[in-house]
């Protein structure tokens, strides 16, 4: 029996994770299972728009998906504390906030203190002035985004069979059309500016996919912009350890496994809203008994 070679995970004091999307097809739960099962946190955020409720599917609910949340519920029960964030995807878990269960809670933002600093955690669609005003053209871009992804993947597969690297549609996109880039240069002036007025040193967000660390400054003063990114196209996540902040990229992880097939297999399952939320609750139960 060939034997599985066991890595020491790494320990973390806090991990920000956002943009996951469970429960379409671009998501990359394989990829995060491996990541989570890689480290050892004291603290996970989940910074918004974990769980796709816009765009869930009773035809479209994979293993892989399902392991994601149960590995989470898992390290809830072993003490580990866990913040969801409400995002606008997952919007209606704002009927939640202030809701705790031991280690788990849920939130529309965050502060935390870190060696003396103040980190202003939230998802960001805040500022989302289509998500304020044209919450009906954010659904439908919404579903566009997920056909796109789901068309770059199959193009990365032929790429894949054909030894070529891969390519982002959406990334190309983003860089090339100029009203995009703006957009993502006014949300982080925006959040920035917020946070010198408050006197935070750090802002933390997701939303906008789009993974970054930088100094922002104005004649009030400076902040550390961060931004989670995404684990549909960027596959990154936000790490605090010994006092400073750090972007992972799992496609930059030498030590991530490359051969994800010992993780469960990407089979669909037929599961209506309610039988997720059913299966969810169990979990904990089952967790907690």
């Amino acid at each position: 029996m060939k034997k599985v070679k066991l890595h020491r995970k790494r320990k973390v004091d806090v991990v920000v994770i956002s943009d996951v999307h469970l429960g379409t097809y671009g998501c990359h739960a394989k990829e995060l299972l491996a990541y989570l099962k890689s480290i050892k946190p004291k603290k996970i955020i989940l910074n918004g728009d974990i769980i796709d409720i816009w765009q869930f599917s009773k035809n479209y609910w994979p293993t892989s998906h399902m392991q994601v949340v149960k590995y989470l519920t898992g390290l809830i029960a072993k003490g580990v504390q866990v913040t969801y964030i409400t995002g606008n995807h997952d919007e209606m878990l704002r009927k939640f906030v202030g809701f705790k269960l031991g280690s788990f809670s849920i939130q529309n933002k965050e502060v935390l203190e870190l060696d003396g600093q103040k980190a202003w955690i939230f998802h960001g669609d805040v500022f989302d002035v289509t998500m304020k005003h044209s919450k009906w053209l954010a659904r439908l871009g919404a579903h566009g985004y997920d056909l796109l992804i789901l068309l770059n993947s199959l193009v990365n597969f032929i790429c894949h069979k054909l030894n070529r690297n891969k390519v982002s549609f959406s990334r190309s996109i983003k860089n090339r059309v100029k009203s995009a880039v703006k957009f993502i240069n006014d949300f982080e002036q925006v959040c920035a500016e917020i946070a010198i007025e408050n006197q935070f040193q750090y802002v933390v967000c997701g939303h906008i996919h789009q993974p970054e660390i930088r100094e922002i400054a104005n004649g009030k003063g400076a902040v550390t912009y961060l931004n989670s990114g995404d684990w549909v196209e960027n596959l990154t996540a936000l790490e605090y350890d010994d006092g400073k902040w750090h972007l992972y990229r799992h496609q930059e992880d030498a030590a991530a496994p490359q051969d994800l097939h010992h993780l469960e297999d990407v089979t669909a399952e037929s599961l209506d809203t309610n039988q997720l939320f059913l299966n969810l609750i169990s979990e904990f139960n089952l967790k907690r008994a």
